[in-house]
């Protein structure tokens, strides 16, 4: 460890500063602001989610709850009163330097869009998706009706690797684009669970092949980059899954793709694609 450069004193040369606060990018910091955030909101009488612990709830006086949603220093509020938002707002801001940026429209790259007239909430990532089309310079291709289709079969041994593919792989950003990809998929893309599935599994070889698959998917982005989840205001809370899959599509552990869906009402609030672990006649 060294001195801070213009802090050095003459005769203390080897001696080292005492940390007695945590600075904003130590390694620690973001663990420190979450046990003093911790502390300060279970102490107001909120209740942190065993689901989720960036997640706190508290109950108010008809009957209703009101949501903190933490993420490092960005915070979600919500509750069905908009009046009881204002007083949590007022007691963080007591305690904690906060700059309140009105109703939420935007937050980790996912759009927010209302209807209050047909009690409608709309998550899409529609910017997200374009900078990701021209950040891998696929904002100007020809856009297609679905991410894969079933006579593609993708293996890890489709075909010998030529020194001349070797070096055309090595130019492409597949691990980037894929990890792009899997972003859209667990926000608010479900559509993308299938399709992007099949090119991760590829990530420590990709051949051409695989390259052109998740390019197809980028296609399929370009012609649906609005297309997000709704979450309507009705009063059914029924919960409803579906689940299915497919025969043997992993040509190389002979596994099987297993997919859900649960929605809540008509509303979908989980789904997964992912190979079974085990093989099954």
């Amino acid at each position: 460890m060294d001195q801070p450069e213009g802090f050095v004193e003459s005769g203390k040369d080897t001696w080292v500063c005492r940390l007695k606060k945590s600075l904003y990018g130590l390694k620690q910091s973001s663990r420190q602001w979450y046990k003093r955030f911790d502390a300060f909101i279970i102490a107001q009488g909120y209740i942190q989610s065993p689901y989720d612990s960036c997640v706190y709830y508290k109950k108010v006086e008809d009957g209703s709850r009101i949501y903190l949603l933490l993420y490092m220093d960005d915070m979600l509020v919500a509750s069905k009163n908009k009046a009881k938002v204002q007083t949590p707002k007022s007691l963080l801001g007591s305690e904690f330097k906060m700059k309140d940026l009105g109703a939420a429209e935007k937050i980790f790259g996912i759009e927010i869009r209302r209807d209050r007239v047909q009690r409608k909430l709309f998550l899409c990532q529609e910017g997200y998706i374009l900078k990701v089309l021209k950040r891998f310079g696929m904002n100007a291709s020809k856009p297609i009706s679905t991410p894969l289709t079933s006579s593609i079969r993708l293996s890890k041994l489709n075909h010998t690797q030529s020194e001349a593919e070797k070096e055309y792989m090595a130019r492409i950003p597949y691990t980037s684009v894929v990890g792009s990809l899997m972003y859209a998929m667990v926000c608010t893309r479900p559509d993308l669970a299938q399709a992007v599935g099949v090119v991760s599994r590829f990530m420590s070889n990709p051949r051409k092949k695989h390259w052109f698959a998740v390019k197809r998917i980028l296609r399929y982005l370009k012609g649906t980059p609005d297309i997000g989840l709704v979450y309507r205001g009705d009063n059914s809370c029924s919960l409803t899954g579906y689940s299915d899959f497919d025969f043997v599509a992993d040509l190389d552990a002979r596994r099987s793709v297993t997919g859900y869906a649960f929605t809540i009402g008509n509303s979908l609030v989980s789904w997964k694609a992912t190979l079974q672990p085990t093989v099954a006649l």
